[in-house]
Formats: structure tokens, C-alpha cells, sequence
């Protein structure tokens, strides 16, 4: 699949310009959907189960999109937004009753969207235009056939970039977080700066990552319900990222080929890596980085 989808990827001096190629060549066609009465809980359980970042809600019935549900939604609602107002207004901090709302409570209603014919260039221009990280694909009547994501695009370059570097697209401002870190504070940082990972440092290291999927994976664990002593969300969210942080991370080098980036996002199934020179945290880099390059 990944040759198939370099195919529509072609270079031009020292950048990556898209094709005028048909969406669905690089689309997922077989898209897991939710009706918008599944509940928050059982939402994020399928989210961690296939590793997806967001799932769209359909009618069962009619199958069409009415919404999409995002690791960021989730995120907000565990207190990085106005969505935590569900548990702490709705549910007078009760946790454990919130996260039984049915999914339609914190889903995105206004969702951008492709036709199965639109070109891959212009898909590229909505996501980075306003800032979506996908787009799900509807036919005429509204009923889901596909959906693109960063991540397609990021596999269809694997090796295909060969003049770009890491340095030459890497976000140098980067915004951390120590082991102490509360699960709230962290979700907040991700939903008001619109990012999914967060480097973890201490005394100034690189030390592990923390990323929206990690949380999500946290706040879907029986194990963790298990060890709730009330129903109260401060009971979760209070808990430090130093329970839910990735040691072991994978890392990059700002001379390293954007082509071989990809590869290494393909390889590892990861979405970013924070970039590293002698030992010290100098930026980080993401699909999305890699997206807004493709639009260049």
C-alpha cells in the first residue's frame, strides 16, 4: 500500500507538491463508525482497541455521518476544555456517571468533509487551511465511504522526500511537561495548543513523551476504575503523567531525510517524535508538520 500511495505523491525541486489525484486512491475505505448513542466510555475503548485518534458517528440506520469523536474531544472533556462541564456541572463531579453520556454529548457536529472524487490537493488544502487532521469522505446522500488522515499521507511519503530535512520543519518551540505533571494539566495544554504529544522533561532531559492516545488508553483501563476510591473525576484526573508517560521513545536528529521520517513514523506506528541534538531536546515534528509541507 505504501508504494501504491507514493504514487500519487511527486517532487518538484525541493518539496513535495501533490497530484491532482482522486482522494479515495489514498483513503481508508473500510472506516469504523459509532451511533451517537454509544456511550463515552465505550467510544474511547474502541478508539484504544484499534489505535485510532478519532472515530466518526453515524446513524445506524441511514449511515450518515453526523459527527466524528476525537482523542481531543475526550481530552477536553477530561478537563482540557468546556466539555469538562459534562462531569463537573452536569454530573456535579461525578465521574463515573459522565463517562456513560452518550457520545453525541462531546462529538464534533460541524464536520469538513471530502467527496470520493475531490483531489488529493485540494483535501490537503481544507486540513491545513483549518486545521483538521482528517477528513471523512461522503457520498451524495451523506453516508461515509472512506476517510484521509495525516497518517495516509505521512505513509504515502515514506521515502519519497529526499531533499527536505527534519531541521527544515520542525517546531523549535516546544512545549513540555515534568513527570508531576497532573492527567488534568496535560489535557488542558493539548486541547488550548491543539497538540497531541507533550515531551517530558526533568532538570532539562528528554525523559519519555506523554501523547492524547496514552491518556485516552489510561482513562479506558479497567484497572484504573478498579482503583477509583469515590466517584469522583478528581479521582482520575489528579493522577500524574508519570503513571501514563512513555519512557522509551523514539527519537529523531534534525539532519535526518523527511522520507526517512516516514519511515520511521510507518515502522513505529507514531504519529511524532520530539528531535534531539547531543542529547538535548531541540524541536519536534508531527504529521502535521509533514501535511503542511505537502501543501507548500
Amino acid at each position: 500500500m505504501k508504494d501504491e500511495n507514493a504514487k500519487n505523491i511527486k517532487q518538484s525541486g525541493n518539496r513535495g507538491n501533490v497530484v491532482e489525484g482522486g482522494i479515495m486512491a489514498i483513503a481508508g475505505k473500510e472506516v469504523i463508525t459509532v451511533p451517537p448513542t454509544k456511550t463515552i466510555k465505550e467510544a474511547a475503548e474502541i478508539m484504544i482497541e484499534h489505535e485510532f485518534r478519532r472515530l466518526p458517528v453515524a446513524d445506524p440506520g441511514s449511515k450518515k455521518l453526523l459527527g466524528i469523536v476525537t482523542a481531543m474531544d475526550i481530552l477536553d472533556f477530561l478537563g482540557g476544555g468546556s466539555k469538562y462541564d459534562l462531569i463537573a456541572k452536569k454530573h456535579n463531579d461525578n465521574f463515573l456517571a459522565a463517562i456513560n453520556e452518550p457520545v453525541k454529548e462531546i462529538m464534533t457536529r460541524d464536520v469538513f468533509t471530502a467527496k470520493p472524487k475531490d483531489s488529493i490537493k485540494k483535501c490537503v488544502e481544507t486540513m491545513t487551511n483549518y486545521n483538521v487532521g482528517s477528513l471523512p469522505v461522503v457520498d451524495n446522500e451523506g453516508k461515509l465511504v472512506g476517510i484521509i488522515t495525516e497518517r495516509d499521507f505521512a505513509l504515502a511519503l515514506a521515502g519519497v522526500l529526499t531533499d527536505e530535512l527534519v531541521e527544515d520543519i520542525m517546531i523549535k518551540n516546544v512545549i513540555t511537561a515534568t513527570p508531576g505533571t497532573p492527567i488534568e494539566s496535560s489535557s488542558k495544554i493539548m486541547v488550548r495548543n491543539n497538540l497531541r504529544r507533550i515531551p517530558v522533561v526533568e532538570e532539562d532531559k528528554l525523559i519519555a513523551i506523554v501523547t492524547s492516545t496514552d491518556i485516552l488508553r489510561f482513562f479506558g483501563d479497567k484497572d484504573m476504575f478498579a482503583t477509583m476510591t469515590s466517584n469522583s473525576g478528581l479521582d482520575v484526573l489528579d493522577k500524574k503523567i508519570s503513571e501514563i508517560m512513555k519512557p522509551n521513545i523514539s527519537v529523531t536528529e534534525p539532519d535526518v531525510r523527511l522520507g526517512d521520517l516516514c519511515e520511521l513514523f510507518a515502522e513505529k506506528n507514531i504519529g511524532g517524535v520530539p528531535v534531539v541534538e547531543d542529547g538535548q531536546l531541540v524541536g519536534i515534528i508531527t504529521e502535521r508538520d509533514i501535511l503542511n509541507i505537502v501543501a507548500k
